[in-house]
This record gives C-alpha cells, structure tokens and sequence, in this order.
C-alpha cells in the first residue's frame, strides 16, 4: 500500500453484471477504506454489501450535494440510459467520478454531462479499460517510437461468443455504441487521429430482437482517418469460436498486433499449426479483467487526487460520435462524414 495516500470512502451505484465485478474490486483495493453501494433495486444493494461486508445506501443519498455520506469518490456502472443524468448529479456534489461506457446513448445528453463535468471542473474518468491494457499501450508505444514507420492502416474486431439477453437490447443503443464504442475509442488514443469519414453495413441475424430494436448482430466498416489512413473494424454477437478482441496496425516498416495470445480463438488449418494452446476467453469479464482492475487503481490514484485522467468525457464523447456516424450510415446505405454528427 501506498502510505503516502489516505484510504477513501467510495460509492458504488449500480449492482448490475460490471457493477458487483467493480464492487469486488474496490472491496479489497488498499486505497478504499469503505465502500457504499447503493442500487434502484435497494434489496440488491444490501445483498451485496452483505457478500462483501460493506455497508448499502440510496442513489439519492450518493448525490446529495450536502454529502451526507462522507464521500471521497463515486464510481458509476447503472444502465446506459442513466449515466448523462447521474454525471450531471456528480458534477453538482463536487465528488470526484468514474462512469462506465458509453458516456450516453445520444449526443445531446453526452455533451450535456461533458459540459456540466468541464463547468464544474470535476476530476473525472469514463470506464474504457482498453487504455490500460499492456497490448495496446504496447502498440501505442511502437507506433510513436516509429518502430512501425508511417501507419497506413488498421483493423479492430471485438466479437462476443454469446449474445446479450434479448431484454438487453433495445436500451443498448445498438453494436455500435454498446461494443465498437470500445474500438472506436482506442482507435483514437492508439494511433493519435480523428476518424473523419465512416462506411458501416450490418446484419440480424440470430435472434429476432436484434431486427425488433432496429439493431444488429453482425457489422463492418471502413473508416478512414484525417490523416488518410484506412481501418476496418468487425462486430459480432455471435462469436462461436469464443471472445475475441484485438487489434492490427500495419505500417510501412512493421506491424503490431494487440490481442493475440494464447486463448485469442483461432483455428489454424496450416499443417504443423498448434496456436493458440489454451482455451479461447469466454466474456469480456474474463478478458479484461486486469484492466478493469488497473482502470478503478488509476481513478483512485489521479482524478480522486485531483490529478488527471488517462480518458475524460471529452474523449468518450468523440467515441460516441463515431459510433452514431456509424448507425447513421448503416441505417441510411451511405458514407457518413463526421462533421455530419454535430
């Protein structure tokens, strides 16, 4: 433990699939001296502050601006649909904040929390753990070094080996905004470039709610970048092989490729070919998991000490705009250029 840094009291809202996966983390961080969990179902809120022997409180008691909990910090992981409002109620208590991705399921309500965070100059980070995963922070550095000469294009793929439950769905906000967010937003911090233009086509298959919530299973598109580069990214719900993330740059004097490891689910049909030797990754959880934990360390060590963020709203706000262009344009059969996302 760092004994230059006084533990804090920390609130959890949302005890959803990530939100008990963060309480379990911050239930045994050395910088969090308590923690408070509170829920809109508050029996689930007191179930878990009893697995974890901390203490369960009201949503409205975490935002009181009088603070009457004592809080050090608070971290967000309620529904999609809640996270603009909650960041707005954050801004106003003067609590430091972490909130899970995306920042918002439109753009007017992303900048409005982005604007309440900048006015009230509140310490605060967005939940894309991919910017502390050690392959891409690797290929970042390759690709700043000059190790892989002038970048010339990219592709991401994030692939889940099961679908989300059909009543998921509908409030996702769609593949684009639930799971490419995530690509888009490291695409960003990796290679230092705005996407300017995108071209995005997509298919339901599988369940009909995919189809019911004029949604998709699978998608492609190509993005290109202010700088002339060219990307490609892939989406998919049903990922037989098993969980798979990665990403590729290829550049005139090398490549970097983040995500294959020994449970990445290949298949090789090359004679003699036995990658990878363990079982494929099986949910996000499980893949990231590391990351997770590093993300929730470095919100306790910068934005709750007033130190900055590796990613702020700012920036899952500009994920966010590419992932609209992209519905745009797969809904309208056409290239979408990101000065149309206003």
């Amino acid at each position: 433990m760092d004994t230059a840094l006084t533990p804090s009291t920390v609130a959890l809202v949302g005890i959803g699939r990530i939100g008990i996966m963060h309480a379990r983390l911050l239930a045994h961080h050395d910088l969090v001296g308590r923690l408070v969990l509170a829920d809109a179902d508050s029996a689930r809120a007191s179930r878990a502050a009893d697995e974890l022997g901390c203490v369960s409180s009201t949503v409205d008691a975490v935002f009181d601006p009088s603070n009457p909990l004592g809080l050090d910090a608070i971290v967000i992981a309620t529904a999609t649909n809640t996270h603009s409002e909650l960041l707005i109620r954050a801004a106003a208590t003067g609590i430091p904040t972490y909130c899970e991705k995306p920042i918002a399921l439109d753009l007017a309500e992303a900048r409005a929390a982005q604007h309440a965070l900048e006015a009230a100059g509140l310490p605060h980070h967005i939940g894309f753990q991919r910017r502390l995963d050690v392959g891409y922070t690797r290929a970042k550095q390759l690709l700043e070094s000059g190790e892989l000469g002038e970048l010339r294009r990219v592709h991401a793929l994030t692939a889940d080996q099961y679908p989300p439950a059909d009543q998921f769905i509908p409030g996702s906000g769609g593949i684009f905004v639930d799971a490419n967010v995530h690509d888009f937003d490291i695409l960003r911090w990796v290679t230092g470039r705005e996407v300017v233009e995108v071209y995005s086509v997509g298919a339901a298959r599988g369940s009909d709610a995919f189809a019911a919530a004029n949604d998709v299973s699978e998608a492609v598109t190509v993005l290109t970048f202010d700088d002339g580069t060219l990307g490609t990214v892939h989406s998919s719900r049903y990922n037989g092989q098993g969980y798979e993330v990665r990403l590729d740059l290829m550049g005139t004097e090398g490549t970097a490729n983040v995500g294959l490891d020994n449970k990445v689910p290949f298949r090789s049909t090359e004679d003699g070919v036995e990658f990878p030797p363990e079982a494929p990754w099986d949910d996000f959880i499980e893949r990231f998991l590391p990351c997770y934990e590093r993300e929730l360390d470095h919100f306790l060590r910068n934005p709750v000490r007033g130190l900055p963020s590796i990613c702020t709203a700012a920036d899952a706000v500009e994920a966010l705009r590419i992932a609209l262009a992209c519905k745009l344009s797969r809904e309208q059969h056409r290239s979408v250029r990101l000065d149309e996302i206003l």
